[in-house]
């Protein structure tokens, strides 16, 4: 069978893909830039755009008196202002916005925008919050048994803290969105977003006008990973409104360092936590305290904190549990969702608790690891999570045992030990590190998707589906399941550009479910058309319904030679008066989830991976090279291996980037230093490892769920595998110690950060050192 590439990789390639402002630009279009403060915290007390208003080209200055609607965007909370008010609350936000023939003028006619201000003093920190007690919402908690009393009677105990930093998205196209009033006064939105339902929604609301006179529409986006899921709707909001007191079509795109400045990032995290075990490091109590920096307004900071609390077991089971979740409120742009949606952070404290009992134990944190693990042993015992959802389909064990085996893993481990034994200021670390990834929505009305396809006289096929296309693969997916279903080539589908007057009341393409709820709306449809279309075929055929096949074109009898071509078929129902057009829907069953009690069956499935990486480090400098990476991932019986395996091998860059080198900085009045390329650092080839080497699970038993042709979502547990180049670095450093000790690394493990940590191994004092650098 030919391999599956994605459908757009031509037009990305050659540049023929279209994105939002790529578009034809129609006659009249009009260009934003913002008016941002200068401040984290102020009262404006004075707004004059006389002299701005009279520039050239400048159309109108808006503000929030301008807003007809309800001078909001917030996605849960109804806390954040599209323009702020009276007072402003992150450095750069919008004050107001200038609407202008182009963007240059736009931006020129900004800079004189007068705004008289009186600073607030900021919050800036995680730290900041928990000082003044300024949090949004009440805290959150997730319990099993009794903490407290098992952490009294365990054998040993620890406690800990742990410093997670956030990380910026960087997708290659930035916020963009174009905005028209048609002839009939919808306002059609092409918008580059995760969820143009929400947009649209959020547009409404601006305008105060009923949402089935707006129109979202999504071509692609050029990469989004939930940076688009919420942020993108502020963006679609401001060139509405310009288009609507303007009457003129409006394009918005902001620019890197604009982009960086005024949308959130992953939420920066602080922990706490105590964890009780036996000689043997396997768990008997945890007690976290987790917080995350939700920046000035509540955005999707609950759920993120929710799903961060369930993760923080990872693969591990622990019979008492207690976790409470804080939301700071900082004077910071609004953290937001990011792939893995909080996952990854309480991972990262749950193998961060691993490594020190490991260490408090002088035991190989792998074999810690493994005598955690989730096991179905018949009675239940060690199987269900602090939430009360039972871990089925487990296939971890077998896929850890197999990942060793194949990566060779105690021998190099054996290898390393005398490498690190011959070089005193150059070492070597190994690690193995596990993933159990919830599969499913948080909020569980956002599990559900439909589907529109279009069957045409001549056999061609128009699809549609509430899903969008970031380079993902989506549409390739869904290419996938609408010709199997049909069996025909995928080549006579089209998927069209996504769209809430083609399909309505869509979820965000996010939570890895993108092909799980959508391609089951793409099947219901495909299904129901076929359904109709066997009546057909069997009378031509002269046989029996339940002996009609579709196949590679052809419809013919089960084992009869020839048959009818696919467009014969077509041509024949519709010559019958049969609908040629349906709709699917799906909504995943079983799921229940109690915020309040911090309990329930959340995720439909859970997918499993594990990784082996080898790091080798410069005791001089804290510079660190990834020498081998072995990735062992279960995507279930793949829709598309080429795709799956680009989101297992991009999905790792990109969490070894947030755990190494992307280190996000502001200054103590609350500006993002690290706004450009110039001075944010994303991995780049260089950071690849130069031993990288993808393998797919292949499972031994047959799942209990009825996913999508039991594929599974493969979007986000990838990033969860670069935690094994944070423990590797763990035990590199550890090896620069004269005596075994724990090692306290901070997030990200920048060279600064892993040379200050190696001080520290070193037992040379890191005072000094770390107020230098500020690590």
């Amino acid at each position: 069978m030919k391999p599956r590439t994605h459908e757009s990789a031509e037009g990305h390639v050659c540049g023929t893909a279209i994105y939002t402002d790529e578009q034809h630009p129609p006659q009249g279009l009009l260009s934003l830039w913002p008016v941002q403060s200068p401040h984290a915290h102020a009262r404006i007390l004075r707004i004059d755009a006389g002299d701005a208003a009279r520039m050239p080209g400048v159309v109108r200055v808006l503000t929030a008196a301008d807003v007809p609607g309800e001078n909001d965007t917030g996605p849960i909370l109804h806390d954040e202002p599209l323009i702020a008010t009276d007072t402003v609350r992150f450095h750069g936000q919008a004050v107001a916005w200038v609407v202008a023939a182009d963007e240059a003028q736009a931006r020129a006619a900004a800079a004189c925008v007068q705004v008289d201000y009186a600073p607030l003093a900021p919050c800036l920190s995680i730290a900041d919050a928990i000082a003044r007690e300024q949090f949004h919402l009440p805290p959150a908690r997730v319990a099993r048994g009794d903490a407290a009393t098992a952490l009294d009677l365990a054998p040993h105990r620890v406690c800990g803290e742990v410093t997670i930093g956030g990380q910026d998205h960087f997708y290659l196209e930035t916020q963009a969105s174009w905005v028209q009033l048609d002839a009939d006064g919808l306002i059609q939105i092409t918008s580059s977003t995760q969820h143009p339902t929400e947009t649209q929604i959020i547009v409404a609301r601006v305008l105060g006008i009923a949402s089935n006179r707006v129109v979202c529409r999504c071509l692609r986006m050029g990469g989004g990973f939930g940076g688009k899921e919420t942020q993108a709707n502020p963006s679609a909001a401001i060139a509405a409104l310009a288009a609507w007191t303007t009457g003129r079509p409006v394009r918005i795109k902001l620019s890197r360092q604009l982009d960086m400045q005024m949308t959130g990032k992953r939420h920066p995290f602080f922990a706490r936590y105590e964890a009780g075990f036996d000689d043997d490091g396997v768990l008997h109590a945890l007690r976290v305290a987790l917080y995350a920096d939700g920046g000035w307004s509540c955005d999707l900071s609950p759920p993120v904190l929710m799903r961060a609390m369930v993760h923080v077991d990872n693969a591990y089971f622990c019979p008492h549990v207690e976790i409470v979740g804080r939301i700071a409120k900082t004077n910071l742009a609004s953290n937001t969702a990011f792939r893995g949606f909080g996952g990854p952070q309480g991972m990262l404290v749950g193998e961060d608790i691993l490594a020190r009992i490991a260490a408090e134990l002088n035991l190989p944190a792998e074999r810690v690891r493994e005598r955690n693990f989730y096991r179905d042993d018949g009675d239940g015992a060690r199987n269900e999570t602090p939430y009360g959802q039972p871990v089925v389909d487990n296939h971890l064990p077998e896929l850890w045992a197999r990942l060793k085996r194949d990566s060779d893993f105690d021998a190099r481990r054996r290898a390393i030990a005398q490498f690190n034994a011959a070089h005193r200021d150059v070492k070597r670390g190994i690690a193995i590190t596990p993933v159990k990834f919830g599969i499913s929505f948080n909020k569980t009305e956002y599990n559900q998707a439909g589907a529109l396809v279009h069957i045409y006289t001549d056999g061609s096929i128009q699809l549609n589906h509430g899903g969008t296309e970031m380079g993902q693969g989506l549409h390739t997916k869904m290419l996938a399941v609408a010709s199997r279903v049909l069996g025909v080539d995928a080549g006579t589908i089209h998927v069209m550009p996504t769209s809430t007057d083609k399909v309505p009341n869509t979820s965000a393409t996010a939570a890895s479910s993108g092909s799980d709820l959508n391609g089951q709306a793409v099947k219901a449809a495909c299904e129901t058309l076929r359904d109709r279309l066997v009546p057909v075929a069997a009378s031509m055929l002269g046989c029996a319904p339940e002996h009609v096949r579709f196949a590679d074109g052809c419809v013919s009898a089960t084992d009869a030679q020839g048959g009818l071509a696919f467009a014969e078929v077509v041509h024949a129902a519709y010559n019958a008066r049969i609908s040629l057009s349906a709709t699917g829907y799906y909504r995943t069953p079983g799921l229940s989830w109690d915020p309040k009690q911090g309990r329930g069956h959340p995720f439909y499935y859970f997918a499993f991976g594990a990784a082996v990486s080898e790091v080798e480090v410069c005791g001089f400098t804290g510079v660190h090279t990834l020498r081998r990476v072995d990735l062992l991932h279960d995507v279930g019986d793949s829709l598309a291996e080429l795709i799956d395996r680009g989101q297992i091998e991009g999905g790792f860059v990109q969490g070894m980037g947030w755990l190494t080198c992307e280190e996000l900085r502001w200054n103590d009045k609350g500006r993002l230093l690290t706004d450009a390329p110039s001075t944010y650092k994303i991995p780049t080839l260089g950071e690849v490892p130069h031993d990288f080497r993808v393998s797919l699970f292949r499972r031994s038993r047959a799942p209990s769920t009825n996913v999508i042709f039991h594929s599974k979502g493969v979007g986000e547990p990838p990033l969860m595998l670069a935690l094994s180049v944070r423990e590797a670095l763990r035990e590199a450093i550890g090896a620069f110690a004269t005596t075994p000790r724990p090692v306290v690394l901070t997030s990200p493990a920048t060279p600064e950060a892993v040379f200050v940590a190696i001080e520290r191994a070193r037992a040379v004092e890191p005072l000094a050192v770390a107020e230098a650098l500020d690590v």
